[in-house]
């Protein structure tokens, strides 16, 4: 198995470790947290995401992973960037505490984001160390690593919020979890001469960071925004409510995207260097993430009642129809996780953040004024918002990689018939349950079993790509798991 397999094998096996616990931590922790106490970490979630944005990709990991040739002083002038930047941010956070709980309304917010605000001195030392590992594609250290500080996280914040912490439960949690996450890869790593300070190339790691940056920020920014409209213009259990929907929408992420992207930069670049089609390669990609996103999805909304009624209980089936919403919106970000690499790739990160100016102030409005309207307003918006965004973004990518819209129709067909074939089964067990047949159980165990069967018979009648690389994939495991072995560098 070549060396991307083998990474994207150890990223799934850190993912799937990380989702089993993020769904065991979301279930114990929903009963014990009411909506309104996980709004208001929501909100400081947000704020600290939207700030870090602003500075990670000053000498963050993709500066750090498409660079042709980095010597030791990139890796020192990107660190110390984005270690000078990060302090400045956590003694500004520290600072200002007060007057963004007044913001919100809410005093408890500022003992929140004075803690969120430690996290600040530790990212830049696991952010770069990462940014190392994923370049020379060490995933099996990362994925130890990662895995050690999922359960830190997650033993944390089940112990804290049954201690009685409420909503710093999960505040010190996540310290917590970034605390043993910098410590393993600075054991895991061995090589500490990449934390020195320098700024020989400074010109160069900011150049890239301008660009980067506000690629980032605004894109965070847009992702959490309605949370932070809800804080302000509703309350906290609008948020909570909001947020716990966005998880559960967002699972196929965990699932799939999440595995996949920590491979997906070095993956293309070396294709591009390689001189191989990047518009086959863009074409063949989306083909393969469709025939599983959209399935999925279709799955999640149908299924949306009894998923959580069974996950995080009867307090919070009020996010049912917010669910279905999100769900059938976010089916146009198909190509997302694809979207920024391939611009990188093609030379062409400037045009990534212009496709972001474009697309995401107006939508920003729209989810501003659907906010007035209440919270499922605000996940109608997406049902205009993805769309527009996910246009406008294949549309820059379609000028560099000279493809238009027939091309890709193509390409998206024999997903299309494939997510039919998904939701006609699933649809036939949601009928059963709504006419009381069946218990919730047993109704999801079913519709799992259906969406599976005609998912596969759909791959199989249109002889979806997806079907050979699923065949591809198991026989490479089978044949490599009886020698596979994590390298002495990971242990």
């Amino acid at each position: 198995m070549n060396s991307v397999r083998r990474s994207i094998l150890f990223s799934a096996a850190e993912r799937y470790g990380s989702l089993v616990l993020f769904f065991v931590a979301t279930a114990v922790l929903s009963r014990l947290l009411s909506p309104p106490e996980f709004g208001v970490y929501a909100v400081v979630n947000a704020i600290a995401l939207v700030i870090a944005a602003s500075f990670q990709e000053f000498g963050g990991g993709n500066y750090l992973i498409q660079k042709r040739d980095l010597s030791a002083e990139d890796v020192r002038s990107a660190f110390t960037i984005t270690f000078g930047i990060s302090g400045a941010i956590a003694a500004l956070l520290f600072a200002f505490a007060d007057s963004l709980s007044q913001l919100f309304a809410q005093d408890s917010l500022k003992g929140a984001i004075e803690i969120s605000a430690l996290n600040f001195l530790l990212l830049p030392i696991s952010g770069t160390i990462s940014a190392l590992l994923r370049r020379d594609m060490k995933f099996g250290t990362l994925a130890i690593c990662n895995l050690v500080s999922g359960v830190a996280v997650a033993l944390v914040s089940i112990g804290l919020a049954i201690a009685g912490l409420s909503y710093m439960a999960p505040v010190w949690g996540g310290l917590a979890g970034n605390v043993i996450l910098t410590m393993a890869l600075l054991v895991g790593h061995r090589d500490p001469s990449a934390l020195r300070p320098s700024l020989f190339t400074y010109r160069d790691v900011v150049s890239f960071g301008l660009y980067s940056s506000g690629v980032s920020v605004i894109n965070v920014f847009y992702n959490l925004a309605p949370q932070l409209f809800l804080a302000r213009i509703l309350d906290f259990a609008s948020v909570g409510l909001y947020s716990r929907a966005i998880n559960l929408t967002q699972v196929f992420d965990r699932l799939v995207t999440q595995v996949l992207s920590p491979v997906i930069m070095p993956a293309i670049v070396a294709r591009r260097q390689a001189g191989d089609d990047l518009k086959a390669v863009y074409l063949e990609a989306i083909q393969l993430l469709s025939a599983a996103q959209w399935p999925f999805l279709v799955f999640v909304a149908l299924m949306a009642r009894p998923i959580i009624a069974i996950w995080l209980g009867p307090t919070w089936l009020d996010i049912v129809p917010l669910v279905r919403l999100l769900c059938i919106a976010n089916m146009a970000l198909f190509a997302a996780c694809l979207s920024y690499p391939v611009l990188v790739a093609v030379g062409s990160v400037r045009d990534a953040l212009i496709s972001s100016f474009i697309s995401l102030p107006p939508s920003l409005l729209v989810i501003l004024g659907a906010s007035f309207f209440g919270v499922q307003a605000v996940a109608a918006s997406a049902l205009l918002t993805l769309p527009f965004q996910a246009a406008v973004t294949i549309y820059f990518i379609g000028l560099h990689l000279r493809f238009g819209l027939k091309d890709l129709v193509q390409a998206l067909m024999k997903s299309v018939l494939v997510t039919a074939a998904t939701a006609f089964g699933v649809a036939g067990c949601a009928a059963v349950m709504e006419a009381g047949l069946v218990t919730p159980i047993a109704g999801l165990a079913l519709a799992t079993c259906a969406a599976a069967l005609c998912w596969w018979l759909g791959l199989l009648l249109t002889g979806h790509p997806l079907l050979h690389q699923l065949h591809q994939a198991v026989a490479d495991l089978a044949r490599i798991a009886p020698r596979l072995r994590l390298p002495r560098s990971a242990l």
